[in-house]
């Protein structure tokens, strides 16, 4: 007998994180892109989905395929996933990172949920497809990214601006961190679809000041300009400006703790949401938090420059507002260089695809809510989104009520429930035959 999507998902996802794809952030460093790419073409054609890669440099492999639907005038779906990975420390690490090991219910390894998880439930729920004569009811366009853990620049960026084409008549896309559960009690269950995301904005910020040795008493040191400016940045703490998402998420949770919301004090029902209170707390205000420092080259040398990262994430329509407020912070004479610019995203929690997902959850768990939700983070919709593609992140994941989720992303043991990963596939492919 044919193996199910359920069964080969865990198969693919465990292949995959066996797979090296660390991302550096330096071209030189970064391995397994090419690797990845080349296992995903090598899994579609056994089922003879054809699929193109396309490198923007050397081993940075992006790779499209498009199937064809029943009705080809409709606007085609997009489904998109990121092959690279954040760097893992072994040594901090119950299992190898990247050994895929299946312990506990769960699969471990970099990259368990932060993406190779959906990347399996796509080429799962397609191969099976195929063995079964399923025919969608409009073209998808499966994209598996290069470079999302580092900018994009070498994937879903290049690729957007390189090779449009690949896109054309997409109108809607289905990307990573949404579609995963919070569990309220045994009869109800948020599903939380990322509608909204932050923008981001890597900055720089220069101090100068007069070099000299360092023996001197020394008042124009910019070490020194830095690091007071640095500090006022990392205590400092922006307005509250509660978005459209997430006044609707904020709504929902309410409903589901039976609470009263004060509009005012949001943070009141957030805190109820326990180990995920970091990640929704986030979107309340624009952020901005010191990440890098780089100053001196010699002990006894004052320099006459000092620089510093500021990782900062913007709400909808808050960027210019937002840089306004950091340079009163940092004062006039801190020089800011912005290193990476990328917009904002938000749709409305609304239309056909939504109702398809909410629908596809309670077919497969009775007690799911849909709800709408911002990331505080970035993901490839970013670059998606500049083509008019309405973006949603719906990677669906029935998860165990005392998983800490969000702790997972970019941590310790990162690990995706198996029976998780199997509920995904077959909410996945409810979804895609019925939108």
């Amino acid at each position: 007998m044919d193996a199910t999507a359920a069964d080969e998902v865990v198969e693919i996802c465990r292949d995959l994180l066996r797979i090296d794809t660390t991302n550096t952030g330096d071209p030189r460093t970064t391995v397994g892109e090419r690797t990845a790419a080349e296992y995903v073409a090598e899994r579609l054609d056994e089922v003879g989905i054809a699929s193109e890669l396309f490198e923007s440099a050397p081993r940075r492999a992006n790779l499209v395929a498009r199937i064809p639907g029943a009705d080809r005038s409709r606007g085609a779906l997009l489904l998109h996933g990121h092959l690279d990975v954040v760097p893992a420390d072994a040594s901090e690490w119950s299992v190898h990172p990247f050994s895929g090991a299946e312990r506990d219910g769960y699969l471990w390894g970099r990259g368990a949920i932060d993406m190779k998880d959906f990347d399996a439930m796509m080429l799962a729920v397609v191969r099976q497809w195929r063995r079964t004569g399923v025919t969608p009811p409009r073209d998808i366009v499966l994209c598996f990214t290069a470079d999302e853990e580092a900018g994009m620049e070498y994937g879903s960026q290049w690729l957007v601006r390189e090779h449009a084409d690949l896109f054309t008549g997409c109108t809607e896309a289905i990307g990573e961190v949404g579609g995963f559960s919070y569990t309220v009690n045994d009869d109800l269950r948020l599903y939380l679809v990322e509608t909204a995301e932050k923008g981001l904005d890597w900055l720089r910020l220069h101090a100068r000041g007069r070099p000299g040795h360092g023996s001197f008493v020394h008042d124009d040191n910019a070490v020194t300009a830095l690091a007071e400016a640095v500090a006022r940045v990392g205590r400092h703490r922006f307005p509250m400006v509660v978005t459209p998402t997430v006044a609707a998420f904020l709504e929902q949770v309410s409903d589901a703790f039976g609470i009263e919301l004060d509009p005012a004090e949001p943070e009141v029902a957030i805190a109820k949401l326990g180990p995920i209170a970091n990640l929704i707390g986030a979107t309340l205000r624009n952020t901005a938090n010191p990440t890098r420092l780089d100053a001196g080259y010699k002990d006894n040398v004052i320099p006459g420059r000092a620089s510093a990262t500021i990782d900062c994430r913007t709400l909808p329509g808050q960027a210019e507002a937002f840089l306004e407020q950091l340079r009163e912070v940092i004062g006039p004479d801190i020089e800011i260089e912005h290193i990476s610019q990328q917009g904002a995203v938000e749709t409305g929690f609304d239309g056909a695809l939504v109702d398809a997902m909410a629908a596809a959850l309670r077919a497969e768990d009775p007690g799911a809510r849909a709800v709408p939700y911002m990331l505080s983070g970035g993901t490839d919709a970013k670059a998606f989104h500049t083509l008019g593609i309405r973006c949603f992140g719906f990677a669906p994941l029935r998860l165990p009520a005392d998983l800490n989720f969000s702790a997972l992303f970019h941590g310790v043991d990162e690990r995706v429930p198996v029976e998780g990963l199997q509920f995904g596939v077959r909410v996945l492919d409810r979804l895609l035959q019925t939108s």
